[in-house]
């Protein structure tokens, strides 16, 4: 359904009962006043993900859309293009077997400052397959037992970009990039239970992808419950599914929800940019 109670110059209709709803219209490639990007960010604050569709944007305007929602920053893993480094590319080609990121995650938060969004356009598209799955993390925490949000709340967690299972994910992208960073290894400590520093809600902050121990123990005392959690965290209640379109584009919050790029499409190529917005230190 269309909520038109809260919305009064866009269309905002919800994709899941948990996450995720399409904006309706809104045309990115002409400069939006300040009213209708108040209800833009409003409702991606609301929905945690939000999708555009038919946005046929050049690099210029992707970049300057992405700077009505925040700053724009460099992926530390592969470069962007001369013009514009800030954006990249997410290719998978029709030989490759493993995809870009295709794993459940929040994006790079074995940094000490995690993005605050990620901002994905398609610009080719598998003719079936390729979508991307979404999961509330404010959800997750919230249906917890008190008992177990209790044990949570003090906890940190140790993040890496070292993890095997996400590292393979982005070998050949890191590989075409060239880039002589490429083989550090970044780690971070994050609080296992995150508040939101725009809507004050609590979210779970760990991930399969990153999070390796919690901070003061070992792997092995922390692997029973972070795979608890990991398993909880992406139920299907949890979630939504976005099958894309050349021209559609995410905006999602990670502060809050985690995504997850399904690798389906063996055989055919997908072609995406990407945008990573600055975030703070979570806390």
């Amino acid at each position: 359904m269309t909520d038109l109670a809260q919305y009064h110059t866009i269309t905002v209709t919800p994709l899941a009962g948990a996450i995720g709803a399409e904006i309706g219209g809104v045309d990115l490639a002409v400069d939006l006043d300040d009213g209708v990007m108040a209800e833009v960010r409003q409702a991606w604050l609301d929905h945690l993900v939000v999708f555009f569709r038919g946005q046929h944007l050049d690099s210029d305007r992707f970049l300057a859309f992405a700077r009505r929602i925040g700053e724009p920053v460099e992926y530390p893993f592969v470069r962007g293009s001369d013009q514009h480094p800030e954006i990249i590319a997410i290719t998978k080609l029709p030989h490759e077997t493993v995809n870009f990121g295709g794993i459940w995650h929040s994006d790079t938060t074995y940094l000490d400052q995690p993005p605050m969004a990620t901002m994905l356009i398609a610009r080719e598209i598998p003719p079936v397959g390729g979508d991307t799955m979404f999961a509330n993390q404010y959800a997750a925490y919230e249906v917890l037992s008190p008992g177990l949000q209790a044990v949570l709340e003090p906890l940190r967690a140790i993040n890496s970009s070292a993890l095997a299972d996400v590292s393979k994910t982005r070998e050949d992208r890191v590989r075409d990039a060239g880039d002589p960073d490429a083989g550090r290894v970044f780690e971070a400590s994050h609080p296992v239970v995150r508040t939101h520093p725009e809507t004050g809600r609590k979210a779970l902050y760990v991930n399969v992808a990153h999070t390796s121990r919690f901070e003061g123990m070992t792997e092995d005392e922390s692997r029973p419950l972070l795979q608890y959690l990991f398993q909880h965290q992406v139920k299907p209640e949890l979630t939504c599914r976005f099958r894309w379109e050349v021209g559609s584009l995410a905006l999602w919050d990670n502060r809050c929800a985690q995504h997850n790029p399904v690798n389906d499409y063996h055989g055919y190529k997908r072609v995406m940019n990407r945008i990573t917005l600055r975030g703070d230190t979570p806390a």
